[in-house]
């Protein structure tokens, strides 16, 4: 092991001299040393990142390899900032370099915020309608307390059309929207034809589009149709005659 890495390590554990920051996990001269270093990013409230450093004998000659876990961050985004590290430190001259990767896990995690920020925004619509074939309504009374429930708590406008095919209606942001989906998929929301809770596995979205400038729902709202005319003359009464013939093909 070189006085170098020797020297770097000793170095590190007076700077990451907090509670649990800094620990040396394994020594020897065959494997090298093996590092952790546990940090909070981003000031209090920032997510906890750990890096294991594996420093092998010839360290600094050659980088040491890295692992990052956190209980904040996914799985990829550690892969992510992983590689971050891997390639900084590919770049970096052959001297001891821990301290600067441990510092540069800031701006990357900095960087991946800031590009999570730029795609979600650009994710977001707030004017969309879109139009959901459901599968089946048995417990009428709990299905549509729910629908209507989340509707609201996402800030979604819904109309619900019941009869031979059933349909939902929502105006919205596009991100609440998908978020309104997942939980049909994922909530009990049903009883099955033997009585048992089920999932709205079935859904279907019929058709996704921006809202038209004269169309506003209001609300949720429930209506019940009698014959395939009568939902388009439904359709009709609220401007979207131009969604039901698109979603016509899909019904007939």
């Amino acid at each position: 092991m070189s006085e170098a890495a020797l020297e770097e390590v000793s170095v590190l554990s007076s700077i990451y001299c907090g509670e649990e920051e800094f620990q040396l996990v394994h020594r020897s001269g065959q494997d090298g040393l093996v590092v952790h270093i546990k940090q909070t990013v981003g000031g209090e409230g920032g997510p906890d990142i750990s890096l294991s450093f594996h420093l092998p004998p010839a360290y600094p000659s050659c980088p040491p390899g890295i692992s990052v876990t956190s209980t904040r961050l996914s799985k990829t985004q550690s892969l992510h900032i992983r590689q971050k590290l891997l390639d900084q430190a590919a770049a970096l001259p052959a001297e001891p370099m821990l301290h600067r990767l441990v510092e540069g896990v800031q701006e990357h995690v900095q960087r991946m915020d800031t590009c999570a920020g730029r795609d979600a925004e650009a994710a977001r619509d707030p004017d969309r309608t879109v139009v959901l074939l459901l599968d089946h309504i048995r417990d009428r009374r709990r299905y549509i307390k729910l629908l209507e429930r989340w509707a609201h708590q996402l800030q979604l406008s819904g109309m619900l059309f019941l009869g031979r095919s059933i349909l939902l209606i929502l105006q919205g942001d596009r991100l609440q929207v998908k978020e309104f989906c997942r939980l049909l998929k994922t909530v009990k929301i049903d009883v099955d034809s033997s009585g048992k809770k089920c999932k709205e596995k079935m859904m279907k979205v019929l058709i996704e589009a921006s809202r038209p400038s004269s169309v506003s729902l209001q609300g949720f709202e429930v209506r019940s149709y009698g014959s395939f005319q009568e939902l388009g003359a439904a359709f009709q009464d609220i401007n979207l005659e131009e969604l039901f013939q698109q979603i016509s093909l899909f019904m007939e």
